[in-house]
């Protein structure tokens, strides 16, 4: 990690979000995580944003190192609410208004509802591997449709709370295959799962309004298609669910997009093309 990264003061109601800041100048981008994950999703790629643009990630309510309130709603709209308090403490700490929002899996509803909102404090959306509406190019992760599936999520819950060992095999093999170099795999899979199990709560309740959610966000499509700030889509092409074909069809619906598909990136493209995906979230945006 760079010695440099600051820890960001943010306050959600009662609550405290865990957040941290790599000073630069510019506008601030703010690095958002999906799920199963947390802010340690940006550990390869942060270091190739040093010096040159201010970079804040968090992690959600519940996720990470934020508290974890017990029995509290962990849904798409607290999350919208969680990346508001990250905004006004970006606003009053670093005197910035405008952000460049950065969304990766789970994090791209939030992401684009709070944008659709506030489009004047949006400098550039930039989408990584992720999903807002229902379109039948989407495919769940095996491991997420578990979780997801109505009954059927009942049982796999149970059957993972008594066998710990089971749930972290599971993982393993999920959160792997959206790492491409083995090398990197297994200390990154080490590392996620460790905050994995205490995150299980949120987990669990983002999926179970999951289908709801994205089926529900059909509706504001006509909003996107008016949305007026940049919006640059990055995908890794190798992703099977959060697939190429998602990533066209956000280029589509979006008027002013730019769409770069990194060939030898998959799901996790921030970590599998770091470099790359710096340069896409740093970089101006083409003229049209």
């Amino acid at each position: 990690m760079d010695p440099t990264v600051k820890p960001l003061a943010v306050a959600r109601g009662p609550y405290r979000l865990h957040a941290e800041v790599l000073p630069g100048t510019g506008t601030p981008v703010v690095l958002m995580h999906g799920f199963p994950d947390s802010t340690h999703l940006y550990d390869r790629l942060l270091p190739h944003l040093a010096g040159r643009v201010p970079a804040v990630r968090f992690d959600f309510l519940g996720w990470g190192e934020s508290d974890k309130p017990r029995d509290y709603p962990y849904t798409v709209a607290n999350q919208v609410g969680d990346l508001s308090a990250v905004a006004e403490a970006v606003t009053e700490q670093l005197g910035a208004r405008r952000l460049v929002l950065v969304a990766h899996d789970a994090s791209g509803p939030p992401a684009i509802d709070w944008a659709l909102a506030h489009p004047d404090r949006v400098e550039r959306l930039v989408l990584l591997n992720t999903y807002y509406h229902w379109t039948p190019a989407l495919r769940r992760p095996p491991a997420i449709a578990l979780y997801s599936t109505p009954l059927v999520r009942t049982a796999a819950r149970a059957v993972v709370r008594r066998r710990p060992a089971l749930d972290r095999r599971l993982y393993a093999w999920q959160v792997g295959r959206f790492i491409s170099d083995s090398r990197v795999r297994e200390p990154y899979v080490t590392r996620l799962y460790a905050q994995f199990p205490a995150a299980r709560p949120a987990f669990w309740r983002l999926n179970d309004e999951l289908l709801a959610a994205v089926l529900s966000r059909r509706r504001r499509l006509p909003e996107l298609r008016a949305f007026e700030p940049p919006v640059r889509v990055v995908f890794g092409a190798r992703d099977r669910y959060l697939n190429a074909r998602v990533a066209r069809e956000f280029a589509d619906l979006f008027p002013n997009s730019e769409l770069r598909l990194l060939i030898d990136a998959g799901h996790f493209v921030q970590v599998d093309e770091p470099e790359l995906v710096a340069d896409a979230i740093a970089a101006e945006q083409r003229p049209l």
